[in-house]
Parts: structure tokens; C-alpha cells; sequence
């Protein structure tokens, strides 16, 4: 999972019992598993990433779900690395001067079209926030031509005003201002390149993220992507503005505003771009439990939980003098990937009358790319699809009072929820503004933007404060959720054997709980009216 922390919680009541029971024992034995370095931190691409497979795909079989249609436990999808080569260079010429960014200090970038080598010499537009929303009557292009420019756009939304306190969902950010978005949108521009300008304020997270990821390999599905994208220092953007004959911060104000037209500077750009390919089979795995009613049983319910996580790193970590050169992603991700094995093998002793999937995407962490292929070739029919119901980085502090159920509340889930929580004796958590765009971090959002309703079980947007209800120790258990922040995407995110996981085990038992509700209702969820995916055919 990007950056959100999840966190969930139930208590046992009688009425849960007519559900299968998941059991801690299985589900922390499939934890301390995934999470040993013997598994190298499950890189995409990685020996370890096969190693996760070859394990899911055999305990699957063991728990007794059923194969898929071909008799394995695979999807196969085809994905690019790619990693720029220090012969690199982008160079600016604005005002007659020359501007020569120095990679990973002022400038990040590589190629998302598996090309070996990018060679370009474009003009430099800046052109807002790079939304297109005709649900908020928002253009920034304005049917400007951008074909073959270097488009330099602003991350996030725009800000909320007095006069419009909710555009662009107020205080939280949408999905125009993920920064995917922003080089999608590019792409459909047919823009040459694209550099986004880092805030640690607008991008919520600091310089160091985008760095640290472009100065890896980064990975894509096969097929097309912008030939240079990256991200642009904000004092490296403000020296290119004031050559190019402009003010930062005043364009960025006029761009606050629909009237704005993107502004060409007095800058042009030269990219050389030369970039380590390769292209490998990565695969997610998936296993059925059919449905028992003669027609609801061609209608699915999924759960997923991404396998992947950011493997081992030995040239970095030598770099840096760490001897731990392991990312073992024992929260994120190998706790749902636990959770979704020990709640199969109750699931199948029980079928409900949908079909039941479990999938377990791969390379979450480099863009949700096997949730993204599966909806692109999807397993079941996507208009047969009830719901997806994902678990990413779970509680491992305890129980708790309350359940996080954001993103439940743009469909008909949330109402389900609610029975379920209740049914459980558990308090559904408030939504709070999804400041850092949890919603759109995860492997559901893949769902939801192909039009099945979807949300992260038990998420909430992790706001550092640790505000959840615990049943024992409310303070110490709240800080010890706090205390994770600092082991998120580190090597130090490693499996404890002392930890509780009672509040684990509930996540999953309510995530199942939820999945039986949806399975067995006569109904299909549906998305709330007005709510963008609702418009999505499935």
C-alpha cells in the first residue's frame, strides 16, 4: 500500500457464530511465512516475488479453492522495468540561459514506454493541475495543442474556496490529483514528456519518495506510456519559471481558477533518455468457491490482497551502510495476503450463494498493475462482479471498538457494513477527509474505476494520531500504531512474533462477514447516485 495505514477492529457476538469462524493460527503461520527474509522481500521481478507465488498458488489448493478455468492458480500479465542509466540527461534553455537539473537533487524521470532509448527537444508548457473533470465543469487544457511539448503540471486538486467549499471533494484529494492521473492525462495529451512540480505539501509525502522510486527500476504493464515522466524539484520549477520569463506562484494562482489556459514559457528542453529495459511474466494468483444458488452463482464476490512488496535493495542499502538489505513487508502486504489464505480455508467449508474469488494481485507497489490487468482481462465477468473487498496492511496492535470503512460510503456497500458491524457488536469509524487520497492507493480503486463497487476493508486515512477505540491499553495501543509510521516501505517493516493479532483476525472475519452479506443478498451493490465510477458501465 502507498502511504495510508489501515486499521480495523471487531468484537465476537453470537450472531457472527452462523458465519465461518477465521482462525489466528493459519493466518499467523501464513504471516510469519510471507514475511521471512527467506522470501526477499517479494519483489516484482524478483526470486522472491516467484517464491510467494509458487506458495499462494499451492496453499490455495490446499485450502481447497477451486482453479481457474485453465487448472492453474495464475494470471499471467507482461510488465516493463525500467531504470534511467546515468548517461541521462534533461536539459532547459529558457531566457538564454541553460538550466542542467542534477538527477535525484532537482530532477527525477524515466521512460514508462519500454524504450531503450528517448531522445527529444520540445517546448516547455505549464498547464495547471493537468485536470480534465467535466463533473466540476474543470478543463485546464482548453483544447490547447500539446502534442510533442513538455508539459510541467501541479500535483493535487484545486484548493476548495469560500465560495465552493466541496469542489473537488472539499479538503480531500480526489483522484484528478493522484499523481497517475496527472500522467494518464498527459498521455491522452499526446504530450512529449511530463514533470510534476514536488511540494511536500501537495504531494503529502516528501522529495525523498519520488527520488527514491525513480532511482530504482520502476515497472509498467506492456503496451503504451509517456516516453519521459518524472518529477521537478519546486526550487528547480521556480529558477525554469523566472528564465522562462514567468512567476511560479502566480500561475499557480491563476490555475486555481477555471478560466486558466495553459501558459508556453520562453523555454525549451532537451531529453536524452537512455533507460535499462526488460520485460518479464509476472502473475496474480486466484482461486474460486463456487455459489451454490442456480443463478446468483454466476455472479462473484471478490476478496484481494496484493502479494508484492518492495524486495531486496543490496546496491542501495550498501550504499547507505544498512546490513539489512530486506523489505520484508510483513504489514504491508503479507498480513492481508495472510488473512486472505486463513479465510479460505474457512469459505470453502461454507459457500455462499454467489461465487466466491480470492485474488492476490501483483506489483501493487509499482502502480496497482495486477489489479489493473485483471479488470483489463478480468477472470470473471466485470458486470457480474458484486464487489471487491481489499485488505492491505492490517492491524496487528489489537482489538478494537470500531471499524474504518472508508470508501464504503459511495455505494450500497456502506448500508452492508453497517448490518455486518452491527451484527458483530462493532461501531462503524466516522469518515474523515481523505486528505492523502487513501481511496485511490490500493488494489480496489482498480475495481472502481472499471465500475465495480469497491473499498479497502477497514481503511481509514492514517492520520498519525492513532484514534481508534482499542480495548485494551487505548494509549499504549495507539501508540504503537503511531510508532509504524516510521517502519512504512522500510526494511524494518518485519513480522514480531509477540504481536497480537486478535484485531487482525477480526478484520478478516468481518471482510468475510461482508463478503457473505453481498454474496448472499438478492441484490447487487450499487454506487450511490451522482458518485463518478457509478458511471462506469459494467
Amino acid at each position: 500500500m502507498r502511504f495510508p495505514f489501515v486499521l480495523v477492529a471487531s468484537l465476537f457476538s453470537t450472531a457472527t457464530l452462523a458465519q465461518p469462524l477465521v482462525a489466528e493460527a493459519p493466518l499467523r503461520a501464513h504471516l510469519s511465512f510471507l514475511a521471512d527474509d527467506l522470501l526477499e522481500g517479494r519483489g516484482t521481478g524478483q526470486r522472491g516475488g516467484d517464491l510467494a507465488v509458487r506458495y499462494l498458488e499451492t496453499q490455495a489448493a490446499v485450502a481447497g479453492l477451486q482453479p481457474l478455468p485453465d487448472g492453474t492458480y495464475r494470471q499471467a500479465l507482461t510488465i516493463v522495468g525500467s531504470k534511467a542509466l546515468p548517461s541521462s540527461t534533461v536539459t532547459f534553455s529558457a531566457g538564454g540561459k541553460t538550466l542542467s537539473p542534477a538527477f535525484g537533487q532537482d530532477i527525477v524521470f524515466g521512460a514508462a514506454n519500454g524504450q531503450q532509448k528517448v531522445e527529444f527537444d520540445a517546448p516547455v508548457v505549464f498547464a495547471g493541475y493537468g485536470i480534465r473533470a467535466p463533473e466540476e465543469q474543470w478543463d485546464d487544457f482548453k483544447g490547447a495543442d500539446l502534442k510533442g511539448k513538455m508539459v510541467i503540471l501541479m500535483v493535487n486538486d484545486p484548493q476548495p474556496t469560500v465560495a465552493e467549499p466541496n469542489r473537488f471533494a472539499g479538503k480531500s484529494l480526489t483522484w484528478y490529483g493522484r499523481w497517475v492521473y496527472k500522467y494518464e492525462e498527459a498521455l491522452r495529451q499526446g504530450a512529449a514528456g511530463v514533470l510534476l512540480i514536488h511540494t511536500t505539501a501537495s504531494a503529502s509525502y516528501p522529495w525523498s519518495v519520488p527520488a527514491n522510486g525513480f532511482g530504482h527500476e520502476r515497472f509498467n504493464l506492456a503496451g503504451a506510456g509517456n516516453a519521459m515522466e518524472g518529477w521537478l524539484q519546486e526550487d528547480m520549477a521556480r529558477a525554469l519559471f523566472q528564465a522562462g520569463g514567468q512567476d511560479l506562484d502566480a500561475l499557480r494562482a491563476q490555475a486555481e481558477t477555471r478560466e486558466f489556459r495553459p501558459v508556453a514559457l520562453n523555454a525549451t528542453v532537451k531529453v536524452v533518455l537512455n533507460s535499462q529495459i526488460r520485460s518479464i511474466e509476472q502473475f496474480n494468483v486466484a482461486g474460486i468457491v463456487p455459489g451454490t444458488d442456480p443463478k446468483l452463482k454466476d455472479e462473484a464476490v471478490i476478496y484481494s490482497a496484493h502479494w508484492d512488496h518492495l524486495g531486496k535493495d543490496d546496491e542501495g542499502n550498501s550504499r547507505s551502510g544498512q546490513s539489512d538489505h530486506i523489505y520484508n513487508g510483513a504489514i504491508d502486504n503479507a498480513s492481508g495476503a495472510a488473512a486472505l489464505l486463513a479465510m479460505a480455508q474457512v469459505a470453502v467449508k461454507q459457500p455462499a450463494r454467489r461465487t466466491q474469488i480470492f485474488l492476490w494481485p501483483a506489483g501493487e507497489e509499482t502502480g496497482m498493475l495486477g489489479s489493473t490487468a485483471y479488470t483489463r482481462k478480468p477472470l470473471w465477468p466485470l458486470a457480474k462482479t458484486a464487489a471487491d473487498l481489499n485488505l492491505d496492511s492490517m492491524n496487528f496492535v489489537g482489538k478494537t471498538h470500531d471499524i474504518g470503512v472508508a470508501g464504503a460510503e459511495r455505494s450500497s456497500l456502506y448500508a452492508s457494513a453497517a448490518k455486518v458491524a452491527k451484527r458483530m457488536g462493532l461501531r462503524l469509524a466516522p469518515t474523515i477527509p481523505d486528505l492523502s487520497g487513501a481511496f485511490y492507493r490500493a488494489d480496489h480503486f482498480a475495481f472502481a474505476k472499471a465500475g465495480v463497487p469497491a473499498f479497502n476493508v477497514g481503511s481509514a486515512v492514517f492520520s498519525g494520531d492513532g484514534s481508534f477505540d482499542f480495548v485494551k491499553e487505548p494509549k499504549a495501543s495507539s501508540e504503537r500504531l503511531v510508532a509504524f509510521k516510521k517502519d512504512y516501505h522500510q526494511v524494518t517493516d518485519e513480522y514480531h512474533p509477540s504481536w497480537d493479532l486478535s484485531g487482525m483476525v477480526q478484520q478478516a472475519q468481518f471482510t468475510l462477514n461482508l463478503g457473505y452479506e453481498v454474496a448472499n443478498d438478492k441484490n447487487l451493490p450499487t454506487w450511490n447516485k451522482g458518485e463518478a465510477f457509478g458511471k462506469v458501465k459494467r
